[in-house]
Formats: structure tokens, sequence, C-alpha cells
């Protein structure tokens, strides 16, 4: 890891016997993945981009645009391997995507973003288990096959409590809040839920702004004993 701007992935997928991390393809899976949102705005309700309504603006604002912007993207199409393939998807079920971002190799740090389950796959074993193969990649020492990063960072909106209770879940500590950290334009029209505080005077109508609560876990949390609790949680069968 010589530059904070690339991230080395030299293996292709992440998997256990429920779950499979590949690469996100554009030809494989936006349309799948974005006919699977299309119904639900709400997926995208606590994050800065979407909802998406046609895989054009998907392929357009999330995997081009938006990486370009934020260092260190990975996109990883999220495969429920429970579910049994057919003719039209040969890999299994998909459950929707995660990402790294903001990754440094200088700073041996990451973070696990861009969460979208789709709502078949909620409540399920599929966001645990895809959670739990990032952090064990990232966290592992090289000598184990793993990252060896020294920081793993989970952040997401002060009102999204679903997204808290798994990272905690996760052993994820909570290092703060960014308050005041984004700024949602026409928020309400595109289905986001803000920080319940009003702007300041003037701001257009329906803008909204969010908090972010940063969680974490560090080598020496996952050395004394998150490692564990992580592989408790993806045993777990309900």
């Amino acid at each position: 890891m010589t530059d904070q701007h690339t991230f080395p992935f030299p293996v292709t997928e992440l998997a256990n016997d429920r779950v499979k991390l590949t690469p996100f393809l554009v030809e494989r899976h936006a349309e799948a993945f974005v006919s699977g949102c299309a119904p639900h705005p709400e997926l995208y309700a606590h994050m800065p981009l979407g909802p998406f309504t046609t895989t054009p603006e998907f392929i357009e604002k999330f995997l081009v645009e938006w990486p370009q912007k934020v260092s260190g993207w990975v996109t990883f199409a999220v495969i429920d391997k429970t579910r049994p393939p057919s003719a039209e998807d040969d890999e299994g079920g998909l459950a929707g995507m995660m990402s790294y971002i903001r990754t440094s190799g200088v700073h041996l740090s990451t973070e696990i973003g861009g969460v979208v389950t789709l709502p078949a796959y909620h409540r399920t074993h599929v966001t645990s288990n895809a959670a739990g193969l990032m952090m064990q990649y990232a966290l592992d020492s090289v000598e184990d096959g793993g990252l060896g990063l020294r920081r793993v960072e989970w952040l997401t909106s002060s009102m999204n409590t679903a997204s808290i209770r798994v990272a905690e879940r996760l052993g994820f500590r909570r290092d703060g809040v960014f308050r005041w950290h984004y700024l949602y334009p026409d928020g309400a029209k595109n289905h986001k839920i803000g920080n319940g505080r009003a702007l300041p005077p003037g701001s257009p109508e329906g803008h909204l702004g969010r908090d972010t609560v940063v969680l974490s876990v560090c080598w020496d949390d996952w050395e004394e004993g998150v490692k564990e609790k992580v592989e408790a949680v993806m045993a777990r069968t309900k």
C-alpha cells in the first residue's frame, strides 16, 4: 500500500457459506440492483446519494461520479448463497451492495459504506455476514490473508438506528458525531430523513441536514475480542 488514492484488492471475492461479495459489474448487477431498489426510495433515506430510478442514473452518479470524488472506493455486489441459482441468475440471489471507501494506504484505514440491502433480505443473515467478511479482510493480518489495516470506520446518519444497531452488534464503537455533516438538497422531495432540526433562516424549502455518527473498530479492538464477536454474529442462524 503506497498510494492513499489506490486500494489494492488482490482477491476477486470474499465469501463464506452464506454470502459472497464480488466486484460490482455494471453488465451483471446494475439493472437487477436498480430494479430491486426502485420501488423502495426509502433505502436511500439516510444516504447523500439516491434514490435512483434508472440504471443509467445509478451508473453515472454512484459508480462513476462519486468514486472520482472520494478516494479508495471499491464496490461489491452482495450475493446470498443460500438462494439457489436460477436461469436468470447463476450466482444466487443479488441481495445488495457494499463498498470500501476513503481507503488510505498511508494511514491504513478504510470505511465500510454505500450499504444497501434489498428489502427481501432485511432481517436476515445477509448484512451482518457481508459486513463481517469486509471487516475480516480489512483487519486480519497480512500473514492471515487480510490487509492488516489499523482502523475500519462505519459512518451513518444519527437517525439511522438500524445501521447503528448493525454496527454496534459487530463490535463498532462510537467515536462521536459530525453535526450538520451533510446537506440534502431537496431532501424532502427525495425521501430523505434529516436530523430533525431547522436549517438557518433563508434556506431553500425542502432542504434537510444530516448529523453523522462515527463508529470504528481498530486493530487492537480486533485482536482483543471483536474478531471473535464478529465470528459469533456471522454464525447465528436467527
